[in-house]
């Protein structure tokens, strides 16, 4: 049975790939060189957060005033740091995640199916992530931290911009969330969105079970069954 038409949003860390913590030790260096402050992100939970989001959580925690233009600085540093900090071998897992090349190929095949990201990175960082693992060509487009802090605003963001880019209506009303933090599952279903959540990241297929995820994997190794759900649910 072919997919019925969707609009499949694809989260980044710990769903498509991880990155040896690159972004973590990036974002630690870009603070501390700007304003002094080591280990500025200490004790922060960064598991489905925007990357505005924790730097806000950094500002709080270190006293540094959270205004646009301190936000603008730390990006401007944090990104080619990330360029580097992505290089090293890191520490932790490294690489794509079981099945995500299959898949990607397999939704790419089908025209009724449209890719695009759902992620709390910068839209930059998450083109150095993305292309270091030649994944990036495979989007090139989605809703990302540039365009909100509250990650639960991203859906409607993705909806507005497929517009824009000439999605049908058809898969617009049929929007698919791919994630692996009950943070993916939570904005889906404000959004009236459906989830698919993988245990590829920190958090159990049980832990995304409870948090309301529509449909719970390992991971996403089954293309096959994967697009069965694309298409089921």
């Amino acid at each position: 049975m072919s997919p019925r038409p969707a609009l499949v949003l694809f989260d980044i860390d710990g769903t498509l790939l991880l990155t040896g913590r690159a972004g973590v030790r990036a974002m630690e260096a870009a603070f501390e060189a700007l304003f002094g402050m080591p280990d500025a992100f200490a004790g922060i939970s960064m598991g489905g957060r925007t990357d505005s989001w924790l730097v806000s959580q950094a500002f709080l925690r270190t006293g540094v005033p959270d205004t646009p233009e301190n936000h603008e600085k730390f990006r401007g540093a944090y990104v080619p740091r990330l360029s580097e900090e992505i290089l090293r071998p890191g520490t932790g897992i490294k690489g794509v995640m079981p099945g995500v090349h299959a898949l990607l190929d397999a939704v790419r095949s089908r025209p009724e199916l449209h890719l695009a990201l759902l992620t709390g990175n910068y839209r930059e960082a998450a083109e150095i992530k993305l292309g270091h693992f030649a994944l990036w060509d495979y989007f090139g487009w989605g809703a990302f931290s540039d365009d909100s802090a509250d990650r639960n605003a991203l859906v409607p963001i993705a909806l507005k911009r497929a517009v824009e880019r000439g999605v049908p209506g058809a898969a617009r009303t049929r929007v698919v969330v791919i994630g692996d933090t009950p943070h993916d599952v939570a904005c889906a279903a404000v959004a009236g969105a459906r989830s698919i959540a993988v245990a590829t990241g920190g958090h159990t297929r049980v832990e995304l079970e409870r948090a309301g995820a529509d449909v719970a994997l390992d991971d996403l190794s089954d293309t096959g069954e994967v697009l069965r759900l694309l298409c089921a649910l």
